[in-house]
C-alpha cells in the first residue's frame, strides 16, 4: 500500500498528539508570579449562569490574568477595556494572596479558556 499524498487544501500528520486543555492550561497556574504586573478592578461577577464567583482583578477561568512587564501592551490594552465599561482598573504588582494566576500568554496559548478551573 502506497503512502496517501498530500492533497491541495488538507493537512497531513505523521503523528497526531492530543494534548488536554485543562492540564496545559493547569500547569501553568503554581508558578512564583513575584513582581509580575496585573489589573485590579472594581469586583465584577463571573458572567457564567450559576456561578457565583467574583473577580477583583482581569480574570480568565477565574485565575488571575499576569503579564512579566507593567507595560506590556496586552496588558494596557485590557486595562483600557476593562476601563471603557467602568470596571475602575488600577495596573498593580500581582501577590500570591491575590489567588491563583496564569500568564496572559499561556491563557492565550490554551486557546483562551473563559469559566472555571479544576477544584484543587
Amino acid at each position: 500500500m502506497e503512502p496517501e499524498l498530500p492533497h491541495p487544501g488538507r493537512i497531513l500528520l505523521e503523528d497526531e498528539e492530543l494534548i488536554e486543555e485543562e492540564e496545559l492550561w493547569t500547569d501553568d497556574t503554581d508558578a512564583d508570579r513575584s513582581g509580575w504586573s496585573c489589573v485590579s478592578t472594581d469586583p465584577f461577577p463571573c458572567p457564567a449562569a450559576a456561578c457565583t464567583f467574583v473577580a477583583d482583578f482581569m480574570t480568565a477561568a477565574h485565575l488571575v490574568l499576569v503579564w512579566e512587564e507593567r507595560d506590556d501592551p496586552n496588558l494596557l490594552r485590557h486595562a483600557q477595556r476593562a476601563k471603557e465599561v467602568g470596571r475602575n482598573p488600577h495596573v498593580t504588582e500581582y501577590q500570591s494572596s491575590f489567588g491563583p494566576s496564569a500568564s496572559y500568554y499561556a491563557w492565550e496559548a490554551a486557546g483562551r479558556p473563559v469559566h472555571g478551573i479544576r477544584a484543587r
